[in-house]
């Protein structure tokens, strides 16, 4: 479904148009050549570790650092020229932010809304955000995931075309990641274009209808979640644990079968292909093994990330 979309997303003209933008600060280079489209309903996620440039390259396409050479367009307007035209449909939360510690919530959307020719009702936004109860509250009393939704409200008090997000979730509990998940959907299905930046690979996974993985500076490869890892993780993995003697010659025979390694009773079945799990699954049942415990193990962004750079998300 997710590439059906992104296929039919790349027809139209992009909202987003970015091409062989630099950007240097003395002798260290954080962006070099990266191009990239992102088309309108889409969320496009820009991934990689901290220090990859990620940050740079979004603050360059909203207008907030002028790269040294490339071309940058949002909703067919040059963020740096047509700035003033630009900042109306535009909602930026910034990777980090703070607001005075003892301005409440309502406060902060009503000021935000005052910059605007036609912010939308601030008190909706709160409630549809959760934060309906926290309006009389000091910014410093909220908790980390209030916080993010407070910016959220913030970047969409005008009703934006295109959002902005930079690390929305780094920091928060499982819990809270989730909800914010949840209203980052809510956004996209609103009609908005999102560009977002995340070193989170679960993250990408989740919310992202394509991806740039960026290292060092430059775009490694893009494409849908599920195009990369199939390009460039087809492996498959399937432990079970059986008392069956001739399980492993049984499980050697399946076509898709690269390894089989045996520790004790547990099996540890290496191959790829999608169908490699039923292929398994059918070898088990064809011959009547008997299987005490059974999973698989698919690979994910960050085996991708892994594979295409050579460490660790985490580094």
């Amino acid at each position: 479904m997710r590439y059906a979309l992104a296929v039919r997303l790349m027809t139209v003209q992009p909202v987003i148009h970015v091409s062989r933008i630099r950007k240097t600060y003395g002798r260290t280079v954080a962006v070099d050549e990266v191009s990239f489209e992102v088309a309108a309903g889409e969320i496009f996620g820009l991934i990689g570790p901290n220090g990859a440039g990620k940050t740079t390259t979004l603050e360059c396409v909203e207008g907030l650092r002028t790269p040294d050479r490339g071309t940058i367009s949002v909703l067919a307007l040059d963020p740096f020229r047509d700035v003033y035209k630009l900042q109306d449909r535009i909602g930026v939360q910034l990777q980090e932010a703070q607001l005075q510690k003892r301005i409440k919530v309502w406060e902060a959307v009503d000021l935000w809304a005052s910059l605007y020719p036609k912010p939308v009702d601030g008190e909706r936004l709160l409630d549809q955000l959760g934060l309906a109860d926290k309006r009389n509250a000091w910014f410093m009393t909220l908790s980390g995931g209030q916080k993010q939704r407070l910016f959220i409200a913030l970047a969409l008090i005008n009703d934006p075309e295109v959002v902005f997000l930079d690390e929305l979730t780094t920091g928060l509990d499982p819990q809270a990641r989730r909800a914010i998940w949840d209203l980052v959907r809510g956004i996209r299905q609103r009609g908005k274009t999102i560009l977002m930046t995340t070193h989170l690979m679960e993250e990408a996974e989740r919310l992202c209808d394509r991806v740039a993985i960026i290292d060092h500076g430059r775009i490694v490869d893009i494409d849908t979640p599920g195009n990369l890892v199939s390009r460039h993780c087809p492996e498959r993995t399937v432990v079970l644990t059986t008392d069956e003697a001739a399980a492993e010659e049984r499980f050697r025979t399946i076509p898709q079968v690269d390894a089989v390694t045996r520790r004790d009773l547990r099996y540890t079945i290496r191959g790829r292909g999608d169908d490699l799990v039923s292929e398994v699954i059918r070898c088990v049942s064809e011959h009547r093994i008997r299987v005490a415990d059974f999973r698989t193990e698919l690979p994910n962004l960050e085996d991708v990330f892994l594979k295409l750079t050579g460490h660790s998300i985490r580094d």
